[in-house]
């Protein structure tokens, strides 16, 4: 008889268990909440129905937000949280300043990027390891210059996640109007590092007009997140010559503004004859598609 109440008292309990057990995995997730307004909350909710979320945040304490106010709410990982603060996810993960690192977009993610106004490029995730991406520079707006358009296809293989990632593409152009005027190179790329942190070395070939280059065209490229909105990037070139050989080193900072991402930096040329100059580097990133 005893064994049977204990049966029964535990048949009965286990639903408030169930929901005991809920709300705490629902209390232990982080949240973030961004409203019509423009505002944006990081907490636990502690209670959510059709009409208003309940938000527990660090530093207003419990707060109400009517569901209709509501354009995001997404969970954050715990990477994302650090010692109160939202580290916001890399728009731009898949490249340094221009050159392509072995992770790749997922499926239906895209980002456009925009370096000096004039190079405009667009991507996107056709399965989560192909991508494809389009480039267009308008020189006709300028006097009605050529206007080179190109394309960029690319592979990715995780090897190991957030470890280790190869990377393959091509990216391929034509000047429009113009005849056997296309160009391009052919690359591949290893990637050793998590998303925020890594560093790549690349191999490339170029070809133009048929024809292919002699010597490979090899980079080394590092990322390193630096705080909640900052990185420092590097992006490095050592060009192949019959008799001698150069290259280009640079060094710089992507700021995250919320969702879109600003590269800056310095690019110099090096070499018996290269001098001392120093080219500016400017891009902008804005993400779209299945954004974090």
């Amino acid at each position: 008889m005893k064994k049977v109440k204990l049966l029964l008292f535990i048949f009965l309990l286990a639903p408030t268990m169930n929901q005991v057990v809920a709300q705490n995995e629902t209390d232990s997730t982080l949240v973030r909440i961004e409203t019509r307004d423009g505002n944006e909350f990081v907490g636990r909710i502690t209670s959510q129905d059709t009409a208003k979320v309940v938000l527990l945040t660090e530093n207003l304490g419990e707060i109400s937000i009517l569901t209709k106010d509501i354009i995001s709410q997404k969970e954050i990982l715990p990477n994302q949280y650090k010692d109160g603060e939202l580290w916001f996810p890399n728009p731009q993960s898949t490249r340094y300043f221009w050159a392509p690192n072995g992770y790749g977009l997922k499926k239906g993610e895209g980002y456009y990027q925009n370096i000096w106004v004039l190079w405009n490029q667009f991507a996107y995730g056709i399965t989560d390891n192909f991508s494809i991406g389009a480039t267009v520079i308008p020189l006709f707006l300028f006097g009605g210059g050529p206007t080179p358009v190109l394309i960029n296809p690319k592979l990715s293989f995780p090897l190991e996640k957030n470890k280790f990632n190869l990377g393959a593409g091509a990216l391929a152009g034509t000047i429009l109007g113009e005849s056997d005027a296309t160009f391009g190179i052919l690359y591949g790329v290893s990637t050793f590092g998590t998303p925020d942190n890594n560093i790549s070395i690349g191999l490339g070939y170029g070809f133009a007009g048929g024809e292919w280059a002699s010597s490979p065209l090899i980079n080394f490229c590092g990322m390193f997140r630096l705080s909640s909105r900052w990185y420092f990037l590097s992006e490095n070139y050592y060009i192949g010559f019959a008799e001698s050989g150069g290259g280009i080193i640079s060094g710089g900072a992507r700021w995250i503004i919320k969702k879109a991402a600003l590269d800056f930096g310095l690019f110099m040329p090096v070499g018996a004859d290269a001098g001392l100059i120093a080219i500016p580097w400017l891009g902008f990133t804005i993400p779209f598609g299945n954004t974090h």
